[in-house]
């Protein structure tokens, strides 16, 4: 087998197992990935601030002998500060920012032996569920069809992994960050329970805890061992998500049930989803049923259109606070072009936001969260679509001429293309998205599973048997079968 159908047909464990057996070397591995950068990128947009002698420089000071040694990876151009990777934080206001210190997401990705060269695109403060930031110089494309988006707002990561430049990817998730362009690309996106993993020291928490990071993956197994190398507070974290029971790599062998598995073809408001949402919901339930688990039709009784408010004006003053923030230090005023519309409009929608009502906002969040805390009482799982369409063609959430508020909130907004993600970063609960379901032209439509607060490892456990029954792997988009075609 030549390196690249290794390559392949590896998920980042399998990579790491033949590295440790010393079939193929760290040093091997990156080379294949910046092959298939070259190769690919140009046409996706994809990756970006690539920073291969900070790779090369890794491997040869020796790489620590974590899970994942000698893997490729790439951290979103968001978070995830480190020394070695400056970032735009998809932003020409952020363009080449750098950091004095690593973020403990970062050090603990690196403990795992992996190897990091550059980063990938996200929108600009990672709002809006595509990736189509200025400072990219072009939006990033869908390699199921390059003129649909790859989701956001970690749409590049999504793009790289779905494309075949490596198996697993850094992502984070304030209202479905992995879980859209997870379900967008065909991929395994999983939202842990808020605070599992670390923020510091640069946040203290991220859209009042609703932020969090996570992972872009094609196996669950890939995701669970970046979980384990990474979960867990750091140094002086305000609060903690609950222990876990054992692991999350112990959690792939779980086999739980007979669950109840509640689940709806609507919104979580009662309004029709596509067709095609609605036959992936359909399909998921069957063979859920199929593996001996309890079906129910039910939603949550919660105000979601309230919570939906409140995460609007959460997310519009954070990223009034990372403006204003970077202006102050500078200690010159924003100039044209160095924020894109949507930013610009929440700005000002923020600076209307008075602090009584955006502790209002986070009240009304935790109200939330209780609300659907009540619903799991009776359900051990909420099964639902990721998105009520599968994914929108490019240009539709860009962010030019856009007003934040309808953006959002509008009838054609982001929160009616996505109505059920956030849900679950205001509750704090586990979520994950699987891809189960493509359309007849050849757009992944994932499926959304959800579970009581502190269960991630029963949601993994149940992800894992769906893998198992349901592989989705060796699907891949013509473009990661064959990356060395002639250009378009």
């Amino acid at each position: 087998m030549s390196l690249s159908e290794l390559y392949d047909v590896s998920d980042a464990v399998a990579l790491a197992g033949h590295v440790a057996k010393g079939d193929v070397s760290p040093g091997e591995l990156l080379d294949e990935a910046l092959r298939r950068v070259a190769a690919l990128n140009p046409e996706i947009n994809a990756v970006t601030m690539l920073q291969e002698d900070v790779a090369r420089r890794l491997i040869a000071q020796g790489l620590p002998d974590g899970p994942l040694k000698g893997v490729p990876f790439l951290l979103k151009d968001l978070g995830a500060e480190a020394i070695d990777f400056p970032t735009n934080n998809g932003s020409r206001l952020f363009a080449n920012t750098h950091y004095a210190k690593d973020s403990a997401i970062y050090a603990r990705l690196k403990a795992a032996g992996l190897v990091t060269f550059g980063r990938t695109t996200s929108p600009e403060g990672g709002v809006g569920p595509t990736t189509e930031a200025a400072v990219y110089g072009g939006p990033t494309r869908n390699p199921w069809s390059l003129a649909h988006t790859p989701g956001g707002s970690s749409g590049g990561a999504a793009a790289a992994v779905a494309a075949g430049i490596l198996p697993a990817a850094h992502g984070s998730d304030g209202g479905g960050s992995v879980r859209i362009p997870a379900s967008s690309c065909g991929l395994f996106g999983f939202k842990a329970t808020r605070a599992r993993t670390p923020d510091g020291p640069y946040v203290g928490e991220g859209w009042a805890g609703m932020a969090i990071d996570g992972f872009l993956t094609r196996s669950v197994r890939d995701t669970a061992v970046l979980l384990d190398a990474t979960q867990g507070p750091d140094l002086g974290a305000p609060y903690a998500a609950p222990p876990l029971e054992a692991s999350f790599g112990a959690a792939l062998a779980r086999r739980d049930g007979p669950l109840t598995i509640a689940f709806t073809t609507t919104t979580l408001t009662g309004e029709p989803i596509a067709p095609e949402c609605r036959a992936a919901v359909e399909s998921a339930a069957r063979l859920l049923e199929g593996l001996g688990h309890r079906l129910v039709e039910a939603r949550p009784d919660a105000d979601t259109a309230g919570m939906m408010a409140a995460w609007t004006k959460i997310v519009g003053c954070g990223t009034a606070l990372t403006i204003e923030t970077a202006v102050r230090r500078r200690g010159r005023p924003l100039g044209d072009g160095e924020i894109e519309s949507v930013a610009r409009s929440a700005l000002d929608y923020a600076r209307t936001v008075s602090g009584a009502d955006y502790l209002e906002a986070v009240n009304k969040m935790h109200a939330y969260g209780r609300e659907m805390a009540a619903f799991f009482e009776r359900a051990d799982i909420l099964l639902t679509a990721t998105l009520a369409e599968p994914p929108a063609l490019l240009g539709r959430f860009d962010h030019v001429g856009r007003d934040y508020l309808d953006y959002r909130m509008g009838p054609d907004g982001v929160f009616a293309y996505s109505p059920f993600t956030a849900a679950f970063n205001a509750s704090g609960q586990p979520a994950a998205s699987l891809p189960l379901h493509w359309t007849p032209d050849g757009l992944p439509v994932g499926i959304h599973l959800a579970a009581a607060f502190g269960r991630d490892e029963a949601l993994l456990g149940l992800c894992a048997r769906i893998e198992e029954a349901a592989p989705w792997a060796g699907r891949r988009p013509p473009i990661a079968r064959n990356p060395d075609r002639p250009k378009i």
